[in-house]
């Protein structure tokens, strides 16, 4: 199974998500992009996906342009800026999802009050990518019986 999950500076969410969906099954593979770019992971991201002993400080975000001839069974959109500007995948992909979240590096606030946020996206991140992760799962077992 390869899922792409695209945000738009593949610096928080995506990267979270990733993150998680393979702590769920490290036979997956999976890939995040932006469509553009930041320089490096969000310091709090690190900092919050490390609360849940995932470790993210060797990743860096990647184009969502080198992924397009690539073949996944799901690229899944996680703002709407991503999948509104989603590039256009010549590779086959099997479903294009939108699991939409807000973007924690908008919020202004103290250090602290910050970092709440952060939390409260990754929990949000949690929360619907197992809930994708086990419908998924469960379709594919449905699948294997027939």
């Amino acid at each position: 199974m390869r899922i792409l999950i695209v945000c738009t500076g593949n610096s928080c969410r995506s990267q979270m998500a990733e993150g998680f969906l393979k702590s769920f099954d490290k036979n997956l593979q999976v890939f995040s992009a932006g469509t553009n770019p930041a320089r490096k992971v969000n310091p709090f991201t690190i900092t919050v996906m490390s609360e849940m002993c995932i470790d993210l400080t060797g990743n860096h975000p990647k184009n969502a342009d080198e992924f397009t001839s690539l073949e996944f069974d799901y690229v899944i959109t996680v703002c709407d800026g991503a999948r509104e500007t989603c590039p256009v995948f010549t590779g086959k992909v099997g479903k294009r999802l939108h699991i939409g979240f807000e973007d924690p590096a908008e919020f202004i606030g103290t250090a602290e009050e910050t970092l709440q946020k952060y939390r409260q996206v990754r929990d949000e991140i949690q929360r619907d990518f197992r809930a994708f992760y086990d419908s998924m799962t469960a379709k594919q077992l449905d699948f294997s019986r027939k």
